[in-house]
């Protein structure tokens, strides 16, 4: 109280004392001024008095009340507390402090009149009140501090010292261990090299392996040849991402010679777990979900939530065919062993998703004498040329609704998936739900939202297309009876993916593209199953006339008359290919509208990572071709959006290098390649 009084007090002295100086010499010459003087510091004077007693009375009056409150008894056994307690008025002002609060934090110094928000620094009085309680930091000391109104104009204040406590807590969870898993992703490939380059590469990748353990103090220990496990302590997490994990690019760059592909790794984090057993299955987990996405990238993985770094390379294609062989046996296994076989793509199909589809039915229906069906809704395929030409010349009726096919399964039904792993994006997905035993085949790269109970999960980022992966199968599960026409089916899913055989081609995607051409696939049938209509032509005209060019990436839009096109996502996808040929694009984006939603197509030549920028905007696909579907907002706004993450976004010639950190990723829907 008294340091509330006089504080203002001495003001008012100073400039009762200024003006009755004044009036001294004022009465010397001028009577009239004198007394004017005279009463304007005897005003002065009255309005000091009178303010140290209102301040006075509040002080005590709210005193009153708190104590009547709290109780007489209590309050005097407050003042002895040996926790700091202080009572505040209505303008969060200390009316009083116990003896405990002055000296732990006002260090005796006297600190009725201080507002309470000076010892509850980054909160506030109210929200402590409605909150039952905050965290506060002041000076060295932690504490919890709780408060309550005691009535409409005071409030009280305890200081709990729970320093020690929430070090300890602290500590705990700084110590808790995190389990990392690193993998040489392409170490197959220079165990071809000569045993000299292969023991020179093998040692300088572990080396920077165990110096990036030791820059962070983890426990290193090598697991097998080329696979790793280092045991981080949480709190280095701060530093590790700080960091960049910097290591994924001191491994790729070790100085070679005469090598086609420089050595990357993956790693996977397991972190916040309830037992360390269990964080190195998470960390198992996260290196699954890094080598899915096509390597070179560090996944971290908590209970309900994957974050993704890197991951700027196009992936490494393995000339091995063991897995495929592997795959295919267990496949027919699973063929023979049900009663319907049923082939699924994603929504909106495509070539490639009907190509594949074609392919694994001729082989089931004709090699393994097995009924087979492709579920596809004819309204709502991009792939409706191909669909048309082989229910014309092959007059075969392998092409069934969703409808029929829910009636037609039963337990022994084997659904086989293509070109998609994510449920989010079946053709239909009541028809997931139904079956009991699910294959996928799928080159996309890897989502957190995936099917997880597939009896075969054959998945190749690094393939082409669905229809690559399907070539190299049927070579293994039986082929004999493959026409021209079938093959020709699957050459136009591969060069649907490939774009001509430009972009994301691999020895593998010659070899069966070579295999399809030798089984009498015909290139001429294949060219015509992509040619379009004049309109189609003239709407694909418009947008890449209509184009603009920012931070080397090509931008168009399609015109509210294009809305109603029924052909508009093949004309942008056709449109952003076309935006690829302009000098120095290094990445192109088509929007369109279609329905209620803005859809973008995303194209690169390899030197950009589109589909980190569309996972920006909810989307994915592939490294060179993507995808996003934005529900809920305009062409503007889309487009907005979109400018944005261009701008702020570092890209250059090595791929899109800002922090793809991510959240768990949602449900969205995407045409990955359209």
């Amino acid at each position: 109280m008294k340091k509330k009084v006089w504080t203002v007090t001495p003001f008012f002295l100073v400039y009762t004392l200024g003006i009755l100086g004044m009036a001294g010499f004022a009465y010397r010459w001028n009577l009239y001024v004198f007394t004017i003087e005279v009463l304007i510091a005897v005003l002065s004077l009255v309005l000091v008095i009178v303010g140290i007693i209102r301040f006075r009375y509040y002080i005590q009056n709210t005193l009153k009340q708190s104590i009547e409150k709290i109780g007489s008894d209590k309050f005097e056994y407050l003042e002895n507390f040996n926790i700091p307690v202080a009572i505040t008025g209505e303008h969060d002002d200390i009316l009083w402090a116990n003896r405990c609060f002055c000296t732990v934090l006002c260090s005796g110094k006297e600190c009725v009149g201080d507002f309470i928000n000076r010892y509850i620094p980054n909160t506030t009085s109210q929200h402590i009140i409605e909150s039952n309680g905050a965290d506060v930091v002041y000076g060295e000391k932690r504490y919890t501090v709780v408060g309550y109104k005691l009535h409409e104009k005071s409030s009280v204040f305890y200081f709990i010292d729970d320093t020690y406590y929430k070090e300890t807590t602290d500590e705990y969870m700084n110590s808790r261990p995190m389990v990392a898993t690193v993998e040489f992703d392409n170490v197959d490939e220079f165990e071809k090299d000569d045993d000299r380059q292969q023991a020179y590469v093998m040692v300088n990748v572990e080396n920077v392996i165990q110096k990036w353990a030791m820059k962070f103090n983890g426990l290193y220990k090598k697991l097998s040849n080329g696979k790793y496990m280092i045991i981080f302590e949480e709190r280095v997490l701060d530093a590790l991402t700080e960091d960049d994990f910097n290591v994924l690019k001191e491994v790729k760059q070790i100085p070679l010679e005469n090598v086609i592909c420089s050595p990357t790794v993956s790693i996977g984090i397991g972190r916040c777990a309830e037992t360390l057993k269990q964080c190195e299955l998470w960390s198992r987990n996260a290196l699954d979900m890094s080598l899915g996405r096509g390597g070179d990238q560090v996944t971290i993985k908590t209970k309900d939530q994957y974050r993704f770094y890197g991951g700027v390379s196009q992936g490494f294609e393995k000339i091995d065919k063991v897995r495929t062989r592997v795959i295919a046996g267990s496949l027919v296994q699973h063929i023979r062993a049900s009663d319907h076989i049923l082939i699924m793509g994603h929504h909106n199909s495509d070539i490639d998703c009907i190509g594949t589809g074609i392919g694994l039915w001729s082989s089931i229906t004709k090699d393994m004498k097995k009924s087979a069906k492709i579920v596809v809704r004819k309204e709502k395929t991009v792939a409706e040329s191909l669909i048309r030409f082989m229910e014309e010349i092959a007059n075969e009726d392998m092409f069934i609704e969703p409808s029929v096919a829910l009636d037609m399964m039963t337990e022994k039904t084997l659904l086989i998936v293509v070109d998609t792993h994510s449920p989010n994006f079946l053709e239909d997905p009541l028809v997931y739900e139904k079956a009991q035993r699910v294959v996928v085949i799928d080159h996309h790269r890897m989502m957190v939202n995936h099917i997880s109970n597939a009896i075969v999960f054959f998945h190749e980022p690094s393939a082409s297309s669905a229809s690559e992966m399907t070539t190299e199968l049927i070579q293994y599960m039986g082929d004999k009876n493959l026409t021209p026409y079938e093959a020709a089916a699957l050459l136009a899913g591969i060069t649907l993916d490939t774009k001509n055989f430009v972009l994301r081609t691999g020895v593998r995607t010659f070899e069966a593209a070579a295999y399809l051409r030798q089984r009498g696939a015909d290139t001429v049938e294949v060219k015509r199953l992509f040619s379009n209509s004049l309109d189609n032509y003239k709407a694909k005209f418009r947008l890449v006339s209509g184009a603009e060019i920012f931070n080397n990436c090509a931008l168009a839009c399609a015109d509210d008359d294009d809305d109603n096109d029924e052909d508009i996502i093949v004309t942008a996808a056709q449109a952003a290919d076309d935006l690829l040929s302009i000098s120095n694009v290094t990445a192109s984006f088509v929007m369109y509208k279609k329905g209620d939603s803005v859809r973008i197509s995303a194209r690169s030549l390899g030197d950009v990572n589109v589909q980190l920028v569309m996972e920006k905007l909810g989307g994915g696909g592939h490294h060179s071709m993507a995808g996003a579907q934005l529900n809920g907002v305009t062409m503007e706004q889309a487009r907005a959006m979109l400018m944005n993450i261009i701008e702020n976004s570092e890209i250059e010639s090595d791929g899109y290098l800002e922090d793809n950190t991510t959240e768990e990723e949602q449900s969205f829907s995407v045409i990955d390649k359209l």
